[in-house]
């Protein structure tokens, strides 16, 4: 059984750019910045993915696993409650495969896989029935370094700095896993608020004109839940994350 992807449509300020669409499922390319839905943790927001999406389509749509705020990139859907259990069930049977581009500092490995557990991080506001006494739960990503760069500029004690960009699949889907692991092998994702380095944060702020975390999910390939055939969602780099790219001297990794 096939299904054809719909044509990349461009985003507006009231749409979003839809990468993909059958009678089951639909995936859009998230822009940075956007809730996945409804937070009492950003109570001043008045936009979100879910709600957008439903204006957009005329129809309710389910979300079946979610990106950080800040993160860009695929978002998939199902248009129906059955059909957003079946997906998510794959997600936890781990027949769901990521992959993420991101610019951390300093020089990374050529290729590696962190494998260090994650304790579940609690929100004040919204986690208040979740149990801060579990144990860390395993977490494991793989990555590789596709490009580094020298500059003259001391940013930090060192009168160089050193970046790299990153392609990163994670294994399993912990919280904010890639932001913690990266942060765990001491190189950190640029743009991270929370757990980055606020001198080099701030230095692509000022260099680049870049105010966002440099991560994004490129790729999600799933079982379709109806056909069981694979599918495989690309979302192209936002034009502020291909900015940065450029003006790094980077070829894009993403056509």
């Amino acid at each position: 059984m096939g299904y054809l992807r719909a044509p990349q449509a461009a985003a507006t300020v009231n749409s979003l750019a839809i990468i993909y669409q059958d009678p089951y499922l639909v995936a859009i390319n998230k822009p940075s910045g956007l809730l996945v839905h409804r937070s009492k943790i950003d109570r001043h927001e008045t936009r979100f993915a879910l709600q957008m999406l439903r204006d957009q389509l005329g129809q309710h749509v389910f979300p079946v696993h979610r990106l950080d705020k800040p993160t860009s990139g695929v978002l998939l859907f199902a248009l129906s409650s059955e059909i957003a259990r079946q997906v998510s069930q794959a997600f936890a049977n781990n027949q769901v495969s990521k992959s993420y581009l991101a610019i951390v500092r300093g020089w990374c490995a050529e290729q590696g896989t962190i494998d260090y557990a994650l304790k579940e991080q609690l929100d004040k506001m919204t986690d208040k029935l979740s149990r801060s006494d579990k144990p860390a739960q395993t977490a494991v990503t793989h990555f590789k370094r596709l490009a580094t760069v020298e500059l003259p500029f001391a940013v930090d004690k060192y009168p160089q700095s050193r970046y790299s960009l990153v392609e990163a699949k994670p294994i399993t889907g912990r919280k904010h896993q890639l932001r913690r692991h990266f942060k765990h092998i001491a190189h950190p994702i640029i743009g991270d608020a929370k757990h980055g380095k606020g001198s080099h944060n701030r230095f692509f702020q000022s260099q680049f004109d870049c105010h966002r975390l440099l991560l994004a999910c490129t790729s999600l390939s799933i079982p379709h839940p109806i056909s069981g055939e694979m599918v495989k969602l690309d979302a192209p780099l936002a034009t502020d994350f291909q900015s940065v790219i450029a003006q790094l001297g980077w070829s894009s990794p993403i056509n």
